[in-house]
């Protein structure tokens, strides 16, 4: 076989896997067999990883060399922004929020001193400028339009707050060798440190994480406790990484309407609106997966309806991985639309409205890396319930009430008890709660990667560990929480 049809070859089927409408149809017809599914994602994920390898971190000497290269001085650095997943396929959810939030922010005041570039990565491995992307979002449609590689100088910044886990770490490291500095945000490490994820998953986000720290000149996370997280992976694994790390944090916005919300009501998600208006609401946000703990939610509300409370409980959020018995359990609930209604594909319109309607906001994840519906929810002074995890503590403070255990019985007695503080308003309230706009946490995010205000710094191999003076030891000033 020739070279060229190798490659006509590989590029067909690497775009068959990432193309969605398969992956929907795959989905679906895998879905009653939940470790089929699980084998044929594993088998999914080798045959994408195929050519791909991690490369060896670089030397010092060779990071220095371009610096050596004169900079022409009417240059003006790059901020290469990159879209990669986001522009393969926006679920509209998640991660992908906070890009399109990000990213709105970035087009409507770009970083003085860069020119805002948003970049994706192809399916041959290049980098180029996400041309067509950007003139669709923009709705200047142009078919004719390239996207051309990047071109990148001494001065240069990759930044990626899009989770891409095919991403082609070699041509990074190639672009490092010219000047490029590359900074990846991390959202959390569940995948290394629950092995309750799925295989697939897993196995591509540990390859993801060691091409990251291999490549990576700085990494940002979306909160304190994540970033204490990865030092503490780093502390256990010092192999990992063969230089220092700078690490920052910011925290997310909680304007959803800043963040290029999705438009739309259908007449079932209406139905619901109007039915819900009558009793107490609680409301949870967020992917059906285990460990965000719909189950448990479910079967105390099941104790708490089979005792005569008039409650309704609304889920908004997509089915997700190793859900297909609570997924059949929600679908022929006898309380679904009635007291329970799942919205799995709710439009932000909806989500609005759910906010500015609901009794109280329920958050019984059992990890996360921030907990976005926590600050959407103060953003419409909406309380909350919380499982007392570190991220939500960070997050919420003393503006939640909070609640252990796993049981339905543990969650059940909760409600119960903030339905009884409620009622007499004693409840802790959102309204207080410090929380940031999408616009000051971008600003916060430019401190970091732009400003060099980084909280820690991994110093290997002694595993040593400094902390650095400074402004991203989040102090929340005047500006937070706008009212």
């Amino acid at each position: 076989m020739s070279r060229s049809l190798k490659h006509s070859v590989r590029h067909m089927v690497r775009a068959s896997l990432y193309n969605p409408r398969l992956i929907a149809l795959a989905h679906a017809l895998l879905r009653p067999f939940p470790a089929l599914e699980e084998e044929v994602r594993v088998l999914a994920y080798r045959l994408k990883r195929t050519g791909r390898t991690i490369p060896a971190p670089l030397t010092q000497k060779q990071l220095q060399q371009p610096q050596q290269e004169s900079i022409p001085k009417s240059y003006t650095p790059q901020l290469l922004f990159d879209v990669s997943e986001l522009a393969l396929r926006d679920v509209h959810t998640g991660i992908q929020r906070v890009v399109r939030a990000l990213l709105s922010e970035m087009l409507h005041k770009p970083p003085a001193g860069h020119r805002f570039m948003p970049v994706r990565s192809n399916a041959d491995g290049q980098l180029v400028y996400a041309n067509r992307f950007m003139a669709a979002i923009l709705g200047h449609h142009d078919p004719e339009r390239e996207d051309s590689p990047v071109e990148a100088m001494p001065g240069d910044l990759f930044f990626t707050a899009d989770l891409h886990l095919a991403f082609p770490f070699a041509e990074l490291q190639r672009m490092r060798t010219q000047g490029l500095r590359v900074v990846f945000t991390v959202y959390d490490l569940l995948a290394v440190q629950l092995n309750t994820m799925p295989k697939a998953y897993r196995l591509a986000f540990g390859d993801w994480l060691d091409g990251v720290l291999a490549t990576a000149d700085a990494l940002v996370c979306d909160s304190r406790a994540v970033a204490d997280e990865v030092v503490e992976w780093l502390q256990t694994h010092p192999d990992a990484r063969s230089s220092s790390l700078p690490i920052g944090y910011f925290h997310l916005g909680a304007d959803l309407e800043a963040s290029q919300p999705t438009q739309g009501v259908s007449p079932q998600d209406e139905a619901a609106l109007q039915q819900i208006c009558s009793e107490p609401t609680l409301l949870m946000v967020g992917t059906i997966e285990p460990r965000k703990g719909h189950a448990q939610a479910v079967a105390a509300m099941e104790r708490l309806w089979a005792d005569g409370l008039a409650l309704n409980l609304v889920i908004v959020g997509k089915e997700g991985w190793r859900t297909h018995e609570l997924i059949c359990r929600l679908r022929h609930h006898p309380q679904r639309n009635h007291r329970l209604f799942w919205l799995d594909h709710a439009s932000d319109a909806v989500l609005l409205r759910l906010y500015a309607q609901s009794t109280v906001l329920l958050a019984v994840s059992y990890a996360e890396g921030f907990g976005l519906p926590l600050i959407e929810a103060a953003h419409h002074h909406l309380p909350i319930i919380a499982r007392d995890i570190p991220v939500f503590r960070e997050v919420a403070g003393e503006h939640a009430f909070y609640f252990n255990g796993e049981s339905s019985e543990a969650l059940a007695e909760a409600i119960r008890l903030w339905l009884a503080l409620h009622s007499v308003g004693q409840a802790p309230q959102s309204s207080g709660m410090p929380y940031l706009t999408w616009a000051q946490s971008v600003g916060r995010l430019q401190d970091c990667i732009l400003g060099g205000h980084w909280y820690r710094t991994w110093t290997p191999p002694t595993g040593k560990l400094k902390k650095l003076p400074v402004v991203s030891e989040f102090c929340w000033t005047d500006d937070s929480n706008p009212q």
